[in-house]
């Protein structure tokens, strides 16, 4: 059986000491491909350096919203970087996590919202789907994208558990990410929100080292953790792990287009 977590943060401090031991001992245990996702500019650089010392590594570039600069100008020049980083680099397989978060950040909304829109942009210039993370802000998340065309659409990662979101997120062409939350135990409408997803759209993340699922719930996540977010909706669409497994595999590898 093969795993690929889409959304994992091994450019996290939390990594610093054992990265590399991590991501050996990983591997070996059948969590094949991963994506360690950038969230600003520096982290973004960490999760391309990572990328390119491993085959099964991807990265992804982006400025997310919770790590806005505080000015426009440092925005835009930073953006700039990431854009000069994604056209270079082989190893970006989207523009992301960019998004809106109104529950860190409710007075920065008007800037967060030209630097999702200027990233969207982005990704459509160099031909990327993108990696959205979206927190008390749904609203404004899909009115954007109704706006502002997507070109090769991509992932709600770590997606709230909000049926509305899913199902206009699917209509419009994404691909739905699930992540620790949906294994613990006062997640109320997991099998229900699970089950809006068709099997062709769905994705499996760990977002490590934050949101570890049951029944490690607590401690430092690891993209190892990943199989039980494929148990649990093994377990919910009444399917085996090995076939969910294959199947967010081959959905991981279409989105961000892996071959």
């Amino acid at each position: 059986m093969e795993l690929f977590d889409s959304h994992s943060h091994l450019n996290d401090e939390k990594f610093d000491e054992d990265r590399d031991k991590i991501i050996k001992e990983i591997y070996e245990s059948g969590v094949t491909n991963f994506v360690t996702a950038g969230y600003s500019l520096e982290s973004s650089k960490l999760a391309i350096e990572i990328a390119n010392k491993y085959d099964f590594i991807y990265a992804t570039a982006g400025i997310s919203p919770n790590d806005i600069p505080q000015t426009e100008e440092i925005l835009w020049k930073e953006l700039s970087e990431i854009k000069d980083l994604a056209k270079i680099n082989k190893k970006i397989v989207a523009i992301g996590e960019i998004g809106l978060d109104y529950y860190w950040n409710k007075e920065n909304k008007t800037i967060q919202k030209k630097a999702f829109i200027e990233q969207i942009k982005l990704a459509n210039e160099i031909d990327l789907p993108i990696v959205i993370h979206t927190r008390e802000a749904i609203s404004d998340t899909l009115q954007i994208l109704k706006e502002n065309e997507v070109k090769n659409k991509g992932v709600f990662h770590c997606c709230p558990q909000n049926r509305e979101l899913i199902k206009e997120a699917l209509k419009i062409g994404f691909y739905i990410s699930f992540a620790g939350p949906i294994t613990f135990k006062n997640s109320k409408n997991a099998d229900e929100i699970i089950n809006l997803v068709p099997n062709d759209r769905i994705l499996i993340e760990t977002d490590s080292p934050y949101l570890a699922p049951e029944p490690v719930r607590g401690t430092r996540n690891t993209p190892y953790n990943v199989r039980y977010i494929a148990e649990k909706i093994a377990h919910t669409k009444g399917m085996a792990v090995e076939e969910i497994a294959k199947i967010t595999t081959e959905n991981a590898k279409n989105i961000l287009k892996i071959k």
